[in-house]
């Protein structure tokens, strides 16, 4: 039962846990408090002092309310409640102090620092600070760090809230950062000046709350206010992270994240953050058609004269690619299925069954936070998706054991190292285990037996009593699987015999020589190398479209941008293919389409929600013998606006010098 305890805030008395600090119970009674160290999500450091309180009937001096608890407060003489007060002149002339010293060694750089608009320090200044200061003595500078190509620094700005040492320690799980000296001695630096190791380390950037940290590739970019904020969804990769994509005119100009608990926290990998300078490199702006091995622009009309006669002459096949929202895969379904073809979207080979519990899981994220035996089955979860990694350290700190069966990998956190294949799975523990999870890759399941390993994993859960994850690497697999773009034998059964292949965003696989290939997609990528017909098309920022979670969470990213030149989003571009072809789609407006595609997958209208999927009901087969292998690619490089990246490549480029001196 949870301890709760009665306290009164500037005279209203509010019951908040007794285990809450004095600022978490100010927030519950709707009372704002200044702060610069504290976060929620990294441990207390107490060192700003800038969230300080009076306690009335305690000490004779402010309180920092970070680092007390509700249960230290003592009751009145005649049992009243305590009381708190969090605007006494007390509590004012010591976080006027407080902003005082802090402004001391701070740099007048607010015009050209590119934290001016949303920088903490400043907005705590005018509210909480002097018009004037009152030392005139040198101010301290101190040497700026390199961290990297992603981190910008400008440490004579820092206030040693330290932030960005505990996010990387305890978060991102590298030790690269910490401080060092005393008094004002102390600051804030890299160890033997190394750079930053981590794919989590631009969350530095939005934690800092002054411009010490900015991010590098905007650096003098643009304003906060010349932007606009549009809320989407990340489709790096298949966890969904919730982002927030700014938009300058027609140009995408950063990517941040929003906060949702369920998915991400407050955090995202470099890659989604960073990814922005590729959604305006090597873009398919118009159509084209292949003559004579070369390529040749053509107009609308002509592309779609060209697609309609193919489509209808032809046995066709239809592949997904990893990017595509759901709505763009239901009308490729439907469209083929009408001219009597199959579509896949299974790309990388994974024996995903048809059963929704099977190919998503049954448990959600959520489940991490709470698990006690987490087992990791042939992933790396810090590449194929660093902020889930960052959930299942937290769950370890909190003491989770974590095991791992496939290749032994640095995860940032302890395991045990059950083996390196099947056997290891076939020797997990048959019996109840508190708390158990059980994550499984989709490169595990691969080989010609995966189908066993995925029956095994759900039988070694039915026995421990735990759940299991399926960990996708492509953001619309489950979204393509959920409207039923599969076919039974995967890519080959679907290829086979095809005379016509409609590749929606398939840059990841080689589409074998002999059939017309059509591909709609957004990049002059792998799949635009391959094809006789190009018909350009939006990408995820220029869209609104539905991407479904690993977890099977069905999430809206909205269009925040326009796509460049003729190129035009993918449900109209089918819409008009599938006019083009004879077989009209019954919609002519994306409200149309989704309308059609809820009544045929009601779930898929519940936005945010994660339905209970059963445990799916699958035969045991005969395991293996191998070993799991990871997938052999770049986590930098992982689809075609990372490739079109010059910042990825960059980064891609030192992370194979990283791997070559560690050899």
């Amino acid at each position: 039962m949870q301890d709760l305890r009665k306290i009164s805030i500037d005279g209203r008395v509010v019951e908040v846990p007794a285990a809450m600090t004095l600022i978490q119970a100010c927030e519950a009674a709707g009372v704002e408090i200044p702060r610069f160290c504290y976060h929620e999500r990294l441990s207390i450091a107490g060192n700003c002092r800038m969230c300080l309180v009076e306690v009335v009937g305690g000490p004779p001096k402010p309180t920092a309310s970070c680092a007390m608890q509700v249960r230290d407060l003592r009751p009145g003489a005649e049992g009243q409640p305590p009381v708190v007060l969090t605007q006494s002149p007390m509590v004012q002339k010591a976080r006027s102090g407080v902003m005082e010293f802090l402004l001391i060694n701070h740099p007048l750089d607010c015009p050209i620092c590119d934290q001016g608009g949303e920088c903490d320090l400043q907005d705590q200044a005018v509210a909480y600070g002097k018009a004037t200061s009152r030392f005139t003595l040198p101010k301290r500078a101190s040497d700026d760090l390199d961290l990297g190509p992603l981190v910008e620094t400008h440490m004579t700005r820092c206030i040693s809230c330290t932030r960005c040492v505990r996010f990387t320690t305890e978060v991102a799980g590298i030790t690269q950062m910490g401080q060092t000296g005393r008094g004002e001695d102390a600051e804030v630096t890299s160890y033997l000046g190394q750079t930053l190791q981590s794919n989590l380390q631009g969350n530095i950037i939005d934690l800092c709350p002054v411009g010490a940290l900015t991010s590098k590739p905007y650096a003098f970019n643009a304003r906060p206010w010349e932007l606009t904020r549009t809320p989407s969804v990340d489709v790096m990769d298949a966890l969904g992270s919730n982002i927030r994509v700014d938009t300058r005119g027609r140009d995408v100009m950063r990517i941040l994240p929003r906060n949702h608990d369920g998915v991400n926290e407050e955090w995202i990998s470099d890659k989604t953050r960073f990814i922005w300078d590729g959604l305006r490199r090597q873009r398919l702006d118009r159509p084209y058609i292949r003559e004579d091995g070369r390529l040749r622009a053509v107009a609308w009309d002509e592309a779609l004269a060209l697609a309609g006669t193919k489509l209808a002459g032809g046995k066709v096949a239809g592949l997904v690619g990893d990017l595509a929202p759901a709505e763009a895969a239901y009308a490729l379904k439907l469209l083929v299925e009408s001219l009597g073809g199959r579509v896949e979207s299974r790309l990388d080979g994974a024996a995903l069954p048809l059963q929704r519990g099977g190919y998503v899981g049954t448990a959600s994220i959520n489940d991490i936070d709470v698990a006690r035996q987490i087992t990791l089955i042939g992933t790396n979860p810090r590449v194929d998706a660093p902020v889930l990694n960052a959930r299942i350290r937290k769950s370890w700190i909190k003491g989770a054991d974590v095991t791992l069966i496939g290749p032994a990998v640095d995860l940032t956190y302890a395991y045990t190292h059950a083996g390196t294949g099947r056997a290891a799975l076939a020797a997990l523990p048959r019996e109840p285990v508190d708390g158990a999870l059980f994550i499984i890759g989709a490169s595990a399941l691969t080989g010609t037996d995966g189908a066993a390993v995925l029956a095994e994993v759900f039988a070694a859960a039915a026995a421990q009593g735990g759940k299991v994850l399926v960990l996708h690497t492509a953001a619309a697999r489950v979204g393509a699987l959920d409207v039923g773009a599969a076919t039974e034998g995967g890519v080959q059964a679907a290829l086979t015999g095809a005379d016509v292949v409609y590749a929606l965003g398939v840059d990841e696989i080689d589409i074998p020589e002999g059939p017309f290939v059509i591909y709609q997609g957004s990049h002059g990528d792998r799949g635009a190398h391959r094809a006789d017909l190009i018909l350009p098309a939006a990408c995820y920022t220029e869209e609104s479209g539905l991407f479904v979670n690993t977890e099977g969470r069905p999430q809206l990213a909205l269009r925040a941008a326009f796509p460049p030149g003729e190129a035009r989003e993918n449900w109209a571009v089918l819409r008009a293919v599938s006019g083009a072809a004879g077989r009209v789609l019954p919609w002519d407006s994306l409200a149309g389409l989704r309308q059609h595609l809820v009544q045929a997958h009601p779930h898929l209208a519940r936005l945010d929600v994660v339905p209970e999927n059963p445990a799916p009901d699958l035969p045991l087969g005969r395991l293996g013998s191998g070993d799991f292998a990871l997938p052999d690619v770049d986590f930098y490089l992982t689809n075609p606006i990372a490739r079109a990246s010059t910042l990825m490549g960059q980064l891609a480029g030192q992370a194979r010098k990283r791997a070559i001196a560690a050899e």
